[in-house]
């Protein structure tokens, strides 16, 4: 398992990874984590103890939380690599975002416990005593914390983890707080008064912005956050690409944890086409492009009529009026329904909500482009929806 998992990492070809690969990697990412991060540990602790130094003790135990953090990310991969089920038809890949939030709260607790410590210190400030080893030492904790940094993050960004770039990104948030402890130990030597209670506020601050972090990147994806704009792009020109589909819209994208993504999306269609013909070209599109993009798409048809005078005369009208109005970013589903001299003209309105304002709302929006329609087309009944794109 750990040759291929290091073929597997530096291998630049591979880029798309099945749930056993995906696995391997994370269990011998985790394995990694939980060695080198209890070595810190010792190192650390050793040093705090003989040296009498509550900062280099809370960076002692903060590389033990993330040994600890190590664990619950391997008990996330295993969870997450199960297979779907009657309970969880899609997977159960967020029980990774679950295990990087719980590593999260971990990494708060220890800030916090060494905030309290820290206080003590300086309000009952000890002497440091310092030793050549033991800033060797601390120095040697520190080459280990960027090497093992690069791992996670290459592990990380390799098989899109959310858990392992947050160890990757806490390894990197370690180095940097045990170059203060380093420094301060250092100048401790020189100085007359106590630093190191101060020295240990600022490691323990450190340590919870960085839990704090942690947490708010973990909870977007559960809460359901915007679909990479890379992957959306991907998606609407992929489709585009099949003839004869002139236009995509409604594309909705589902997480359900990394390499788990499920989307949806309107195709709009010729309406004299062969049924069966364009049924193909669907049929094709889904298993190319979710194999190509490694998620699964479900393509719907819309067929669409533009070849009549009739709505190509109405569809320029309200190209001109929606050119004319910023709110409005795009229609689509247009089309005109009816017999006589009364009809309906159908169409969707896409727009950013964030962009509507307390001098027009939906409604206003609505009223504004039928009213504008009605003056060059007074038969016509606008059916308006509105559609949003938070983009």
């Amino acid at each position: 398992m750990i040759l291929k998992s290091i073929q597997v990492l530096y291998d630049k070809n591979q880029k798309n990874f099945d749930d056993k690969t995906r696995n391997e990697i994370g269990l011998f990412a985790g394995i990694i984590g939980i060695i080198i991060n209890f070595i810190l540990f010792l190192i650390k602790i050793f040093v705090g103890l003989f040296s009498n130094s509550i900062a280099i003790t809370a960076d002692a135990f903060h590389s033990l939380s993330d040994s600890a953090s190590s664990i619950v990310t391997i008990i996330g991969f295993k969870i997450g690599s199960k297979p779907a089920d009657e309970e969880h038809p899609f997977g159960h890949g967020r029980m990774e975002y679950i295990s990087a939030l719980i590593v999260a709260f971990m990494i708060l607790i220890v800030g916090f416990e060494f905030v309290k410590s820290s206080l003590e210190k300086i309000f009952v400030p000890e002497p440091v005593t310092f030793k050549a080893i033991h800033f060797l030492l601390l120095l040697l904790s520190i080459a280990f914390n960027i090497v093992l940094s690069i791992f996670n993050r290459t592990a990380g960004n390799k098989i899109n983890s959310t858990a392992l770039k947050a160890i990757a990104a806490d390894n990197m948030g370690d180095v940097l707080t045990t170059s203060v402890v380093v420094f301060s130990f250092l100048i401790s030597r020189f100085l007359p008064f106590h630093i190191d209670g101060y020295v240990g506020i600022l490691v323990a601050l450190a340590i919870i912005y960085a839990g704090f972090t942690f947490i708010k990147e973990t909870i977007s994806p559960l809460l359901g956050e915007s679909p990479d704009p890379n992957l959306v792009k991907s998606i609407e020109e992929g489709i585009l690409s099949y003839k004869p589909i002139s236009g995509v819209h409604d594309l909705i994208i589902h997480n359900y944890g990394p390499g788990r993504c499920m989307a949806s999306i309107h195709a709009e269609i010729p309406s004299d086409i062969n049924i069966m013909k364009i049924h193909e070209v669907i049929d094709k599109a889904e298993k190319e492009l979710s194999e190509m993009l490694n998620i699964y798409l479900v393509i719907h048809m819309d067929p669409i009529c533009i070849e009549t005078e009739e709505v190509l005369s109405a569809k320029n009208e309200l190209d001109r009026i929606i050119e004319n109005n910023p709110l409005v970013k795009s229609y689509h589903d247009f089309r005109i329904v009816g017999e006589g001299e009364i009809k309906n003209l159908i169409f969707d309105l896409v727009i950013n909500p964030n962009e509507l304002n307390k001098t027009i709302n939906e409604s206003d929006l609505k009223s504004s482009i039928s009213r504008s329609i009605k003056e060059y087309h007074p038969q016509y009944n606008c059916v308006i929806t509105i559609d949003y794109i938070f983009s």
